[in-house]
């Protein structure tokens, strides 16, 4: 994300978007390589109490146990997620974390 504060993405400088494009093109890589989801959704969600306050990328994995789980795809399935209230524990969080960045190290 940009330094400076943006609310829209067409706030975003040219080469603001030109960084843009392939950052998530690599981290969307990185959870498919450590996670092996079916999908990867890429989301932008930019609202605080139905103002736009800043952007906000989502890079999750779309995992089949948790659409068989939620019995839904897509943005249903990122509601029922999120209403389900289910986290992950801190462990669990880091050990993602550690596998990530070694896959983004090693396609540098």
């Amino acid at each position: 994300m940009p330094i400076r504060h943006v609310v829209h993405t067409s706030d975003l400088s040219r080469s603001e978007s030109a960084e843009l494009g392939p950052l998530l093109q690599r981290t969307s890589a990185a959870v498919t390589a450590t996670m092996s989801p079916e999908q990867v959704y890429v989301c932008l969600w930019s609202h605080a109490d139905a103002i736009p306050g800043h952007l906000h990328f989502v890079v999750q994995p779309a995992c089949r146990d948790d659409m068989t789980r939620y019995n839904a795809y897509g943005p249903v399935l990122q509601l029922a997620m999120s209403e389900a209230n289910r986290l992950p524990s801190e462990a669990a969080v880091e050990e993602v974390c550690v596998r990530l960045r070694a896959e983004l190290r090693a396609s540098g």
